[in-house]
């Protein structure tokens, strides 16, 4: 009986440790630098050298008072129209913006500058278990930077099994479930 609840455990803690997986987010500085979103870069070639999974985040250095990021779909980008733009991510000059499907997103920078280059595509891919989002940005408008933090999706299944591989409270989660 003993060796069915120490099975039975450890299927728990290997569901547990699968779901939520190993990955982490990644942030990528579009252009290569923290302040790259800037005419004559070729964000083409930058974006071809990167891999971008589900979960990772670009970050978006510029002028604040020259250029702004714009999602737009597949044939805004190529024809470099600005208007009816999916989302605005401009803030501040230093923007994050987090790669949350499986596909292309597009971006632009307006104001004529997109026929100069300032666009780039980033083909997201999603390979293997989704990352959790430790490297989730903080929003501290005073340094305006970029910070990891770590979320309740990577602390709450660290604190489970935690627990359940407490000696202490093995034997009292044992007698609980069963």
């Amino acid at each position: 009986m003993e060796n069915k609840r120490v099975m039975i455990l450890m299927m728990v803690m290997i569901l547990l440790i699968t779901k939520f997986g190993c990955g982490k987010a990644e942030l990528h500085y579009v252009g290569g630098g923290k302040s790259n979103w800037a005419p004559n870069i070729n964000f083409s070639h930058w974006s071809s050298q990167q891999t971008f999974h589900l979960g990772d985040w670009l970050y978006f250095g510029y002028n604040k008072y020259q250029f702004n990021v714009l999602e737009v779909n597949e044939t805004s980008y190529e024809k470099c129209i600005e208007k009816d733009f999916i989302k605005n991510i401009t803030k501040g000059g230093r923007d994050v913006f987090q790669l949350t499907e499986p596909k292309t997103y597009y971006f632009l920078s307006g104001g004529g500058y997109c026929f100069g280059g300032m666009k780039v595509a980033i083909d997201v891919v999603h390979s293997g278990p989704p990352p959790t989002p430790a490297l989730a940005p903080a929003t501290n408008r005073s340094s305006m930077a970029a910070v990891p933090s770590i979320t309740g999706h990577v602390i709450t299944p660290l604190l489970l099994i935690l627990i359940l591989t407490s000696p202490f409270l093995y034997v009292d989660f044992l007698h609980y479930i069963f």
